[in-house]
């Protein structure tokens, strides 16, 4: 799964502090997108990510991420509509991104981690749980 693995590698990697700053970046970016989809208790998580989708007519894409078929994809502008200027922006920030090219990499990196945490076509009962938690499911598939 391409992005998501080379991802998942440059985590692993830039925690052993050797490798370069691409990696590290790497490594913000999937942490950034994990916190995102670990933060239920606020109303945000995963879940309320799939309702945002819904609300903004991309059911069928976010679906899609979730179901066991192939991911639909979704661009950096309704990708913006859905989740909103300052959403994008906070993630921009944390990664060292522009808003443009954060928009870019999120819109690639959500269906592949989504579906990666919905293997059986379901979203977990009761959320994704800690950003370890979540880790550690991803490093699993």
């Amino acid at each position: 799964m391409g992005l998501l693995d080379s991802l998942i590698g440059a985590m692993g990697s830039s925690q052993g502090g050797s490798q370069g700053g691409s990696q590290g970046g790497q490594a913000a970016m999937i942490n950034a997108v994990i916190a995102m989809l670990g933060n239920d208790a606020s109303g945000g998580g995963l879940g309320g990510m799939i309702s945002k989708f819904q609300q903004s007519g991309l059911g069928d894409v976010v679906g899609s991420w979730i179901s066991s078929g192939q991911n639909m994809p979704v661009s950096a502008d309704q990708l913006g509509g859905v989740l909103g200027n300052d959403t994008i922006a906070n993630f921009a920030k944390q990664v060292g991104l522009s808003h443009g090219d954060a928009a870019g990499q999120l819109s690639q990196m959500l269906p592949q981690i989504i579906d990666k945490l919905t293997p059986n076509g379901q979203v977990p009962q009761g959320g994704l749980g800690s950003v370890a938690d979540i880790l550690g499911s991803l490093m699993k598939r």
